[in-house]
Order: structure tokens, then C-alpha cells, then sequence
């Protein structure tokens, strides 16, 4: 008979989701089926079915009889109007920068009407398809010439982007045809073949001007403060870059004490040298992973402070980074699986150093435990378990602002052991600072990509090639424009959030940690109101001014 062991089921919440997780579940279906369908980047097609599909949804929100709904079904109604209301203007944003690019480039347009077409099925003009292809490889032709001159500019940028997201679709339309429809091959053998030699010489400037300049596209303080309302932080882009330079201020302040400490007089610059050369040697980093990972589990179950399921505590994969990601990604990533970056037999030995050096141990210890447990890996994990159909309210204030949460109260509690330790959560805690004043700067027009990365060298201590690396990552395209202010904001949401409810008469550290990752993703400001088991009222909700200390 086998002996007793702890059952491997995940705990079960026994809350009703509520009438309304249906709903959600049915409007996120009908979206997605507009943007499967529909997605050419820029397509005009899809604005034209979404605006009328969020309207219907919103009407619908509105006549429900709230009064005849319980405080979750409430809360439910109000995330998913709230969700449309900002996808509705996202929509308007997108559209006035895609009209932007195609009065610029009128080509580029009619790349993303020809694929709309191919979308609803109509008929082929293979003719008119040709003509359209000619005129596409001269304008990437131009627009190469552009990137030698300008790659820099904002709108050579947008444009260049908007090419590379559209070039594989038009690639998927060609193949379509080809071999299928004669006349279509008559047509466009020759100026496709044309495009498709443009697009690669395109490709290689683009590369080439990677090399050196970081491109980027500011969105303007304007929408800045639209974003800002939409996650419900009611503070303006100069008040949170205040707040990011108190908390530097106290990084800093803490770094020197650390640095005393290690015996380096105070002096942080010293000190951080010295810990960059402490690291594992090659071939040893993903082991060394897998118990930080385990330690800090440990430290989390010995204090009490998150339920772990038993398939939480080691369910992660891990995997390495390719040294072509690491050029924009150069430290960890998490979240189901963790990317780790380590130098490659094939990259140069300065590469190969600068690598080590910002993966060393002591960044890497406090870097493991914000991409597993209890950070990325935990809210996956719990994601998928607890009202799931509340992923559609994703925001990085959320994601990332956990993560950053659980980074502060870990060294409140002592998980970094000695001063080297100390000085690898500090690095990671001042770079959250300064990207809140870099990335709000650079997208009011006050900081270009170039001194971001001098900052990141200068205030905080990077390697230029992470610097350049984290920098290319936040402009790249690939995150919104508040994604990397999110993680030092949204930790400083989810700490005053901590503060109002855990103490005497409160929640204990366990139950409130459990009760956020119950109720999944919302903006910040909206789980304060659910775990308080108050009613959503909008006008309250932006009036939260949890970071008021930092502006003193």
C-alpha cells in the first residue's frame, strides 16, 4: 500500500463567476473573430466591424438592471465597459497613426486594402495586383533610402514597422495564387519577384541602421494622459516621473549603505563591479536557476506568505535565449516558461563578458523570483484557474506591477542575506525607477533613444549592451507606451493596497496574496475596490492617489 501523500490538486474556489463571465467569455469570441479574420496590421475592414460590434456590446452593458446583479457581476459589467470603452480608442489611435503612414506612403495603404480584400474573399484583379506590387518595391526602395538618412525619425520608424508586419501577410497572399491561378502568375511573377528582392535589401539596411541608432515612435504626452485615465492612475506623466526619482533617490541611498557594507567606502559604482564579476560559469547558469527558483519557494512557504500548489512549486520549463533575442532582451524573461540569458559559444568575447557581467549571480537571484514564484509563472499558474475569463482585462499595472510588489516586500523581509545580495535586488529596483522617467520622457518628445541608454549606464549602473538592449526592447514596438512605467507604479499600487488591508483586524499576508491572485487580472485601482467589497464607482476609482508620500 502506498503511503499518505499531499493531494496534487490545485485548490478550488467555490465562488460563482457570475452571470456576466458568459458574457465576457461570448464578447471576447465575437472581438477575436473580427481580428482572426481581419489581420492585416492597420486593416480599415476590421475597424469597420469592431466599432459597431464594441457599440452593440456597450448598449447592451447599459441596460442591465445592476440592481439585480451581486457585487462580482457589478464589478464584471463595469471591467468589460470599461475594457471597450479603451479598445475603442486604442481603434482611433491605431487609425490615425495607419492614415498617417498611408498619406506619407500612399503605397503601404493599398497593401492593407489588398489584403483586406483577400480576407472577404472578393475576386481577383491580377492586373491591378501587379500594378500595386510595382509601385510597392519602389516605395520600399524609398523608404531604405529613408533609413540611411533617418533612422531615427519617428515617422521612418512607424512606417518601417508597419512594412514588416505587413511584408509576411503579403507574402501568405502570394503564395494563395500562385501555382492556383495562371493569370495571376503571369501577372505578378515579375513584380513580386522585384518586391521581394527590395524587401531584402530593406531588411539589410534596417539591420544596419539597428547597429547604431535605436528607433522609437513618442505617442505624445496627449496620450500619455489617455492611457494614464484608461488604467486609472490619476497622476500626469511629471508626477510619476517624480515619484520614480524619489524611489532612485532611496535606491541610491540604500546602494551606498550596501556598498559601506561590502567595504567599498560607500562607493556604489565600486560595488556593483564587484558583484557584475561574481558569476556561474558557462554551462552552470540554467542549474543555478533552477535553485534560486527553489529557494524561493522555500523562503515564500517557510513564512507563510502564498498559497504554492505542489504543480506550482516546479511546474515551469526552462528555456535558453537565443543570442539574437538577447540583443533586445539581454536578462531573464518568465511567465509559463523561463527565457534565460547567458553567453553562446558563437558570441565575440566582449560579447560574451558584458553577458556574464549582467547576469551575475546576485542580479540573477533577484531576477528568478519575479519571473516564477512568486511572480510571472504564479499569476499564470493562478490565471488559468481563477476566473479566467478575466485575462481579457490584462494590464501591465497588474502583470508587472506583482511582480515588482513581491521584489519590494521581499527585501522588506529580508530575502536578500548579505550585501551583494542586497546590491542585486537595488540595481533591478533603480532600473524600475529610471524607466518610468526614460520612457515617459522619450514619449513627451524630452529624451531621444540615445540618452535613454546614457541614463541607464550613468544612474544605474548597465552594461552599455543591456542598456542598449533594454532600450531597444521598450521602443521597439512591441510593448505600449506605459509598459515599462508599470512596473514600479503598479508595485507601488499593489503595496499601498497591501498596507490599507493586511495588519490587525485586516487580512494576514497569505489570505491577501491568495485573494489577489483569485480575482486575476483588472487595473489595479479596480481589485482595490473588489477586495474591499466596495462598490465600482468611476469617479472614485481614478481619485486613488496611492503614491502622494513620494511627492512630498
Amino acid at each position: 500500500m502506498m503511503g499518505s501523500r499531499d493531494s496534487l490538486i490545485s485548490p478550488i474556489s467555490f465562488e460563482g463567476d457570475g452571470r456576466l463571465a458568459s458574457a465576457i467569455q461570448v464578447c471576447e469570441a465575437d472581438l477575436s473573430a473580427v481580428e482572426w479574420l481581419y489581420d492585416a496590421p492597420g486593416s480599415y475592414r476590421r475597424r469597420e466591424l469592431l466599432e459597431p460590434l464594441i457599440a452593440d456590446w456597450r448598449s447592451w452593458l447599459a441596460a442591465l438592471p445592476l440592481a439585480d446583479l451581486t457585487a462580482a457581476e457589478r464589478l464584471d459589467a463595469f471591467l468589460l465597459d470599461h475594457h471597450l470603452a479603451c479598445r475603442a480608442r486604442d481603434m482611433e489611435r491605431e487609425r490615425d497613426r495607419t492614415e498617417a503612414a498611408a498619406a506619407a506612403r500612399p503605397w503601404l495603404g493599398e497593401i492593407i486594402r489588398l489584403l483586406d480584400a483577400h480576407r472577404a474573399k472578393a475576386d481577383l484583379d491580377p492586373a491591378a495586383s501587379a500594378q500595386l506590387l510595382a509601385e510597392g518595391w519602389k516605395g520600399i526602395e524609398a523608404l531604405k533610402q529613408s533609413l540611411s538618412s533617418s533612422a531615427s525619425d519617428p515617422e521612418v520608424h512607424r512606417a518601417a514597422r508597419l512594412l514588416e508586419r505587413l511584408w509576411p501577410q503579403l507574402q501568405e497572399w502570394r503564395t494563395f495564387y500562385a501555382g492556383y491561378h495562371p493569370m495571376f502568375s503571369w501577372w505578378t511573377a515579375q513584380p513580386f519577384g522585384a518586391m521581394q528582392q527590395a524587401m531584402e535589401r530593406f531588411a539589410d539596411a534596417r539591420r544596419s541602421a539597428g547597429e547604431g541608432a535605436i528607433g522609437g515612435d513618442p505617442v505624445g504626452r496627449e496620450a500619455l494622459i489617455d492611457d494614464l485615465e484608461a488604467a486609472l492612475i490619476p497622476y500626469t506623466p511629471e508626477e510619476l516621473i517624480a515619484i520614480g526619482d524619489a524611489e532612485m533617490a532611496w535606491c541610491r541611498r540604500e546602494l551606498e549603505r550596501a556598498a559601506s557594507d561590502l567595504g567599498c567606502g560607500g562607493d556604489w559604482r565600486n560595488a556593483l563591479d564587484r558583484v557584475k564579476e561574481d558569476h556561474v560559469e558557462p554551462g552552470q547558469q540554467a542549474f543555478y536557476v533552477r535553485d534560486l527558483a527553489r529557494e524561493a519557494v522555500a523562503f515564500l512557504e517557510e513564512r507563510g506568505l502564498l498559497t504554492i500548489p505542489p504543480l506550482a512549486r516546479d511546474g515551469w520549463r526552462m528555456e535558453m535565449m537565443s543570442p539574437e533575442r538577447q540583443k533586445a532582451n539581454p536578462f531573464f524573461l518568465g511567465g509559463s516558461a523561463i527565457y534565460i540569458s547567458y553567453p553562446t559559444d558563437a558570441m565575440s568575447d566582449e560579447e560574451k563578458r558584458m553577458a556574464m557581467r549582467g547576469n551575475n549571480r546576485h542580479f540573477s537571484r533577484a531576477t528568478v523570483q519575479h519571473e516564477l514564484v512568486p511572480g510571472h509563472f504564479m499569476q499564470s499558474f493562478s490565471g488559468r484557474r481563477y476566473r479566467p475569463y478575466r485575462g481579457l482585462f490584462w494590464t501591465p499595472f497588474w502583470t508587472e506591477g506583482w511582480a515588482l510588489y513581491w521584489e519590494m516586500r521581499l527585501y522588506e523581509l529580508g530575502f536578500p542575506r548579505t550585501p551583494e545580495e542586497r546590491i542585486g535586488m537595488l540595481f533591478w529596483r533603480t532600473h524600475r525607477a529610471a524607466r518610468v522617467a526614460f520612457s515617459l520622457r522619450f514619449h513627451m518628445g524630452q529624451m531621444d533613444a540615445g540618452e535613454c541608454v546614457e541614463m541607464l549606464v550613468r544612474d544605474v549602473g548597465h552594461e552599455r549592451s543591456t542598456a542598449e538592449g533594454e532600450v531597444r526592447r521598450s521602443f521597439g514596438g512591441d510593448y505600449p507606451p506605459l509598459y515599462q512605467c508599470a512596473y514600479l507604479i503598479g508595485g507601488l499600487q499593489f503595496r499601498a493596497l497591501h498596507r490599507e488591508l493586511v495588519g490587525p483586524g485586516g487580512l494576514d499576508d497569505r489570505s491577501f496574496h491568495d485573494a489577489v491572485l483569485r480575482e486575476n487580472c483588472m487595473p489595479v485601482a479596480m481589485l482595490r475596490t473588489a477586495l474591499r467589497r466596495e462598490p465600482a464607482r468611476p469617479g472614485a476609482l481614478f481619485r486613488w492617489r496611492f503614491a502622494d508620500h513620494l511627492l512630498g
